[in-house]
């Protein structure tokens, strides 16, 4: 499935419209989440607000990020938002203990040890993990003569142990019968820095393929001899630059570089938005971490084994401060996080970076955390 990239004339037009359409051009209420009604925005006067917001991290949100400031931005017209996609999800979260950015984007939520730091910075209340993007890590290749290629959870797990080291090896061909394999040698292409895609693929690795993946569960590439590259970008780059590639990176990120089919229960699934609603609703559960309005959600991966959701989901948060020094501060953040939690936000991400929408339960819990935000 190929979705419209960020970047085009026509994204920034279509942003900007729906944008406009949705909100009048100066405020909004009670805008419902997608897929049905219940959680709303507070109704807000953007004309109102001034300000710089700044942020970064996840990569994985980098086209979503683009566009909602785009559209956030066409209505608050005082308001700058800067988001760094080049720090990946590490350094979103580093940045942000270190107090550089008024939220940061992170594939996973803050660890036990991370939270603490949080009250540091943050107060007694510490941050809270909002799932604002969903999505899929996806399995993408460059084999030449090769347009298409299904795989197994565990053929994945030894590709990226180094234990399959040839495109017709005899569990590629299992899972790709009938298909014409060449004997290239594989290259697995990795992330070097913290990534949280990392840690969402690795997480499914360890619990799909436990007796293959027996390295941790980690933000940073657990195997040694991959081709290690800077943020999903240079996963993506360096797979289609070359021959017999193997990578992992967020759906939209991926542009025109091919996909594998994930096998599941005897059937290949590819990706889809849809397939990732129904991967979250089967597979998710909450898994909070203590501070108020935290909404940190655990996937397990082994109730994605039959049907048509996408086995490989990615959940990504905007993690912010309970409490902001100064109120004019958190109001910005709220605003915007209220914006992109928002169904016209939602819709915004699902048509410029291929998401998922948030299940309306949930959109609605991230509006009740940004109340609380003071």
């Amino acid at each position: 499935m190929k979705v419209l990239r960020y970047g085009s004339v026509a994204a920034v037009l279509a942003v900007g419209a729906l944008a406009l359409s949705a909100c009048g051009g100066g405020s909004t209420s009670g805008t419902s989440a997608s897929g049905g009604a219940g959680a709303s925005t507070a109704s807000v006067d953007y004309s109102s607000l001034s300000g710089t917001i700044t942020a970064g991290g996840s990569s994985a949100q980098a086209n979503a990020q683009n566009a909602w400031t785009t559209a956030f931005t066409a209505l608050a017209s005082n308001v700058k938002v800067n988001y760094d996609k080049s720090q990946g999800s590490g350094g979103g979260v580093t940045n942000f203990l270190a107090k550089s950015y008024d939220f940061a984007g992170s594939d996973a939520a803050l660890t036990a040890d991370q939270a603490t730091k949080a009250q540091a910075v943050c107060g007694a209340d510490g941050a809270v993990n909002l799932p604002v993007y969903l999505d899929g890590v996806a399995i993408i290749f460059n084999v030449k003569g090769v347009d298409k290629l299904q795989l197994s959870a565990d053929t994945i797990a030894k590709i990226f142990k180094q234990q399959i080291k040839t495109w017709d090896d005899a569990a590629i061909k299992a899972d790709n019968p009938g298909a014409t394999l060449p004997s290239t040698a594989i290259t697995t292409v990795t992330r070097s820095d913290g990534s949280g895609t990392t840690q969402n693929f690795t997480n499914y690795l360890s619990q799909v393929s436990p007796s293959v993946w027996t390295d941790p569960v980690s933000n940073k590439w657990p195997v040694a001899g991959s081709s290690a590259q800077q943020g999903g970008s240079g996963v993506v780059n360096t797979v289609k630059a070359g021959d017999g590639t193997i990578g992992y990176a967020d759906h939209s990120a991926i542009g025109t570089v091919a996909a594998a089919s994930i096998k599941v229960g005897g059937k290949a699934v590819d990706f889809s938005a849809d397939g990732v609603t129904k991967a979250i609703q089967a597979s998710v559960t909450a898994a909070p971490s203590g501070a108020k309005g935290d909404l940190s959600q655990k996937i397990d991966y082994t109730k994605l084994s039959t049907g048509d959701a996408y086995p490989i989901p990615l959940i990504s948060y905007a993690i912010a401060c309970n409490k902001f020094t100064d109120p004019k501060q958190a109001a910005l953040v709220k605003a915007y996080l209220g914006y992109v939690a928002s169904d016209q936000g939602q819709k915004i991400s699902a048509k410029n970076a291929g998401s998922a929408p948030l299940p309306t339960d949930l959109a609605a819990k991230i509006q009740e955390s940004l109340k609380a935000i003071s």
